[in-house]
């Protein structure tokens, strides 16, 4: 169904030519949402957060030369894409094209310096761990609990700042991981390895 190489290429035309109409990075007039503005759990920690950025590893063919840089941390050949997006869940930007191997912080700093990526001054990103926190990523403490799961299954409520604050990030990061699973069911494409050529 999705190895015709005409259908993937009219997919990604529609998608490129409407990159321009529909991504856009905020600005500085961009407000932050009334569902952090309005809730005080949120306001406290997040007052100039625009939204959360993290990467996604799409499933690709290479062939032995190229394969050994395209293998991720989980060992299967990928295509490392890194994006952004806002609280309404839509994407403000995204950027493909990097080896299933690149480190996060890598990846970033490429988009910062050569294609693009701007944080308006005062506004920030919710990153996970795998981003330096600065003054445009803010990340969750360092070997603190964080993931909702992990805090489910224990029966646990946050036990000082350091854990209130990161349960409240993860609420408010997860943003991306739940775009990312929307593009995934939505363009089935993206879940298969097809074997053509990364031009193609």
């Amino acid at each position: 169904m999705y190895n015709n190489c005409s259908y993937f290429h009219k997919v990604l035309v529609a998608m490129l030519l409407l990159y321009p109409e529909v991504i856009k990075l905020p600005t500085s007039d961009t407000l932050v949402s009334k569902y952090i503005a309005n809730d005080h759990k949120y306001r406290t920690f997040f007052t100039d957060y625009v939204g959360a950025l993290d990467r996604t590893h799409i499933d690709v063919h290479y062939g032995p030369g190229e394969a050994a840089r395209h293998r991720n941390r989980k060992g299967y050949l990928s295509q490392n894409v890194l994006a952004a997006c806002n609280f309404k869940i839509e994407f403000t930007y995204i950027l493909a094209g990097w080896e299933g191997s690149a480190h996060d912080g890598v990846v970033y700093r490429n988009t910062v310096y050569k294609h693009g990526f701007i944080t308006p001054p005062g506004k920030y990103w919710l990153g996970d761990t795998g981003y330096p926190n600065s003054d445009t990523i803010l990340v969750p403490y360092r070997g603190v609990r964080y993931h909702l799961k992990e805090q489910r299954l224990a029966g646990k409520k946050p036990e000082n700042s350091k854990e209130l604050f990161n349960l409240r990030h993860s609420l408010k990061r997860n943003v991306v991981e739940r775009i990312f699973r929307v593009v995934k069911r939505k363009y089935q494409v993206l879940g298969t390895p097809l074997e053509y050529s990364m031009d193609t």
